[in-house]
Formats: C-alpha cells, structure tokens, sequence
C-alpha cells in the first residue's frame, strides 16, 4: 500500500514536471524588449529647424526613462491598492505589500539620482532646444499624475495654480481617464480605513490612553516649565515658544477627543480619520511587538516614499532654477517658483512624519496586550 502511493506522488510530480510549459518558438533578446521600438522613438525635435542639438538626444533619453519607472511604479502601487481595496489584509499579503514598497523606494532613489545625469547639460546647451519643445511640459506626463492620483493627492489638496490648470494641457482622452482615477480609492484613503478598523485599544483590562495622557501632561508640563525658565529667551523669543507649545497642546488634545480632532482635520492639521491616527501610533508606540512589526513597516515605507517624492520634486525645482533662472517654465508655470511650491505642498503621508510628535519613550509606556493577528 505504500509503495503504490509512493509511485502514485511520483506520477504526479512527473506530470508536473512534463506539464511545465516551455516556448514553442526561441525568445530573441532584441524582439522580447522590442528594441527597434524603443532605440527608435528619439525623434530630436531640433532636426525640424536646423542642425540637431546634441544635448536633445541626452533630454530625451532621461525622460524616457522616467516614464518606464513611472510604468512600473504604478505596476507595484496597483497591486498594493488591491490588496488594501478588501475588507481584510492577510499578514502573507501585508508582507508581500512591504517588499513591493521597498521595490518602489528603490526605484524612487535611482530616479533622484537621475537628475545628476540630466545636470550634466549646461543652461546654454538646454537652450539650444528648449524653445522647440513649446508648449509640451512634465504638465502633460500621465503616469506621473496617476501615480500622485493613486498616492493620495487628489484634486481638493493640490495647490491652487495646480486646482485651475491640472487639467487644461490634457487631451480629452487623458483628461477623462485621470478624471476616473480621482473617483477611486487612493492608497492614502485605503490604508486610512485599514487602520481605522484595526481591533486595537478596544481591550476592557488595557486602558493605554489613560497612561498616555497622564504621561503626555507631564512631559508638555515640564516644556512649558523650561520655556518660562530658559533665562537665555528674550520675551519675543518666549512668546513665540509658547505660542508654538500650546498649538502643540491643542494637537494632543485632538487625540483624546474626537470633535476637537475633527475640528483640526477641517484646519488641514491632520489628514488622517481619528481613528486612523490612533492605530498608526499606537502601532509606532509598539513597533518591536511581532504583530506590529509589519505594520510598522508598512508606515515606515509609505513615510519613505513620500519623502523621496518630496527630494525628487526638491531636486528638480534646484535643476530647473539651474537651467532657466527665474524664467517661465515650457508649460506656462512660474518654473522654478511652481516646483519649489509644490516641494512644500504635495505631500501625502505627512501625518506619518508628524507622528514623531506623540511618540513617548519606552520608559513611559504600559504593557501591551496580546494581540494574535490585525486584519
């Protein structure tokens, strides 16, 4: 009996292994990334005029590239907005979810380093072409919408230059199809209902905010005490620093009360749901705890690519300043002013890095419950 069913998972493991499907036909390196198609589409905008500008051939190429991260940008982030876009995560699935996001910080980083290449172009050498490429611009990259789109930066939080022109330069199609994305759930608002369901600091034997806020009283206590003592403040420097503490205190109340949280939310000091900033820091609180631990991650990375989008835009508003000065930008911006502008503005996960706010120092902290599994 047990040599038959011995053979018999050997049979089967045979099928499997014959059943494997091969190519049919030989896989030419050059025709499985349709290099004719790509090393053929630098159509050098300069040619139409005269003598082709060297350095085109440079600025095509980069951008090119840009697009092709961009592509599998959003081909990571839509697999993560699936996953989140179910009423429960599986902590197989979150783990999948973090090494995705590690991929796209990654790709991020090679993105910003990037710009160093297209640096290698001085101002005049840009010029040579610039005036050509009239009226296209970075305005007209729809992935690179998408990928803001699908992030979380939606319409109602962008700056207002951009709440009047996203759309204008757009083709109807595109127009319609980035129209569409804006009615889905981003990644920012699936991740806010994930950790607004979360069963945390619902246990009857665990009252964690009772010793939060009683640590957090003393700890903003003892600050205001240090401002009116600190002997090295003039007046106007300790008006300002308790002016700046109680904004501080206000911010802590929000946490213990929902109306004042959502009152806050309304102000544009917070972007997350009540319930969502208590689980992220509650999670952040407890970060070495095992269950925590991923989504602890999952925060860390979401922080991490906000912040390299954030260097990226930084980046690029100091190249275009390089290049053109305080000269308009190709699609109409203020150039140099509108991406400085939009370092400062479009931001995602913000409540992420203003977390470190709440944090309490381990010392200060109660037990944890036992927690099995989050969904």
């Amino acid at each position: 009996s047990t040599r038959k069913e011995s053979s018999a998972a050997s049979d089967v493991y045979k099928r499997q292994i014959i059943g494997m499907k091969k190519n049919i036909e030989p896989c030419y390196y050059g025709d499985y990334l349709a290099l004719d198609k790509i090393l053929g589409a630098q159509k050098l905008q300069s040619t139409k005029y005269g003598e082709p500008a060297h350095e085109e051939m440079l600025f095509i190429v980069v951008h090119q590239v840009y697009e092709l991260w961009f592509k599998q940008l959003l081909h990571e982030l839509n697999a993560v907005i699936d996953t989140f876009n179910q009423a429960a995560v599986k902590d197989q699935q979150l783990t999948s979810v973090v090494h995705r996001l590690h991929r796209v910080i990654q790709i991020q980083k090679l993105m910003n380093d990037q710009i160093g290449i297209m640096e290698t172009m001085t101002p005049q050498q840009f010029l040579s072409f610039r005036d050509y490429l009239v009226p296209a611009s970075g305005f007209q990259s729809i992935q690179f919408k998408q990928l803001e789109i699908s992030l979380g930066l939606k319409r109602e939080y962008r700056i207002d230059f951009d709440k009047q022109s996203f759309y204008n330069r757009l083709s109807d199609d595109d127009r319609s199809l980035l129209e569409a994305l804006e009615e889905k759930p981003s990644l920012f608002e699936l991740v806010d209902k994930w950790l607004a369901r979360m069963p945390l600091l619902k246990t009857e034997d665990f009252h964690f905010w009772d010793y939060y806020r009683k640590a957090t009283d003393e700890m903003l206590n003892d600050d205001k005490e240090t401002i009116e003592k600190n002997a090295f403040l003039s007046e106007v420097e300790r008006r300002q620093e308790l002016k700046d503490w109680q904004s501080t205190r206000e911010n802590f109340d929000g946490l213990f009360n929902h109306d004042t949280y959502e009152a806050l939310l309304k102000q544009g000091k917070f972007r997350l749901s009540h319930e969502a900033l208590l689980s992220a820091l509650f999670i952040k609180q407890y970060s070495e705890e095992p269950v925590f631990n991923l989504p602890f991650q999952l925060i860390t990375a979401l922080t991490e690519i906000d912040e390299q989008l954030t260097l990226w835009r930084y980046r690029h508003a100091m190249m275009v300043q390089r290049m053109l000065g305080t000269k308009i930008g190709t699609g109409g911006s203020s150039g140099h002013h509108y991406l400085k502008k939009t370092t400062e503005s479009n931001r995602v996960f913000l409540d992420f890095f203003n977390m470190a706010t709440f944090l309490l120092p381990k010392s200060s902290l109660p037990e944890p419950v036992s927690y099995t599994h989050l969904t």
